[in-house]
């Protein structure tokens, strides 16, 4: 038999909207890494936030990997290590947080276990509902940063016009070094183009020796579409938007709260 490895976006996807894994999609998780699989959650949260995710689900697959912050991190879980980590160029971070404040748009980065910005206020609250990272806010980010950050982000809840304007900005400035994309209406990520989920289903297949034909993604949002396409077979969730059910090779039947990916994740126990 050939190892798979199966790459879950966490919202929307493998999570239902009460963010649970549903008895029925746990069990059939369980069946597809007992057959020797692989079980990768490839997301849009740095390595820290999805390793608590992980954890909380109660989670323990033998051969686990986290790849976070849209692909700048891959970690195993079983061997507690990086197996690669890129981030944002030193050089720009203090640039893009200054242009976010010239186009009044929330923007903030992360060091190794914390979220650093220069504000809170209400687009930070309504990140961290769902993000429990612990926060520092302060006016020298730099001082809290000492390698190159997984990623930024900037969130606007209320003028997507204006976020638009600020990416086209930032575009401008840092050209083809970042990849700038949506992974929701109010998120913008920000992180080095050799990155993205489509380059870490190719780089972590390759670290285990597995062909891309025996990999499978399942995702909903913007920044799904690159790992959907790298993928083997690339499933886009019926909740997903259009163009990454476009972009997919299938559409699921059911959405994600009420077991959309059971039937793709035993459907591929060889």
């Amino acid at each position: 038999m050939s190892e798979k490895i199966f790459f879950f976006d966490l919202d929307g996807s493998l999570l239902n909207s009460e963010k649970k894994i549903t008895d029925k999609t746990m069990d059939a998780l369980r069946k597809f890494v007992d057959a020797g699989n692989h079980f990768c959650i490839n997301t849009g949260r740095a390595v820290d936030s999805a390793k608590s995710v992980y954890y909380g689900l109660g989670l323990d697959f033998k051969g686990s990997y986290l790849c976070g912050s849209n692909g700048t991190e891959i970690y195993s879980i079983d061997e507690g290590r990086y197996l690669y980590k890129t981030g944002v160029p030193m050089d720009l971070v203090e640039k893009i947080l200054d242009l976010a404040d010239e186009y009044e748009v929330h923007c903030h980065t992360y060091n190794e276990t914390h979220i650093v910005s220069r504000h809170n206020g209400e687009c930070m609250d309504y990140y961290r509902r769902v993000i429990k990272t612990p926060l520092i806010v302060t006016d020298n980010v730099m001082e809290e940063i000492n390698e190159p950050p997984s990623k930024m982000i900037a969130i606007e809840l209320h003028d997507h016009d204006k976020q638009e304007r600020f990416r086209q900005a930032l575009s401008e400035m840092v050209g083809d070094r970042l990849t700038l994309l949506y992974s929701n209406p109010y998120y913008m990520e920000i992180f080095p183009s050799e990155a993205g989920k489509g380059s870490a289903v190719k780089r972590l297949a390759d670290i285990l020796g597995i062909p891309v034909e025996n990999t499978l993604a399942a995702g909903d949002e913007q920044n799904d579409i690159s790992m959907i396409r790298a993928a083997g077979l690339g499933i886009a969730m019926i909740n997903g938007t259009d163009i990454v059910k476009e972009s997919a090779d299938v559409v699921t039947t059911y959405d994600n709260d009420h077991d959309g990916l059971a039937e793709y994740i035993l459907n591929a126990i060889s």
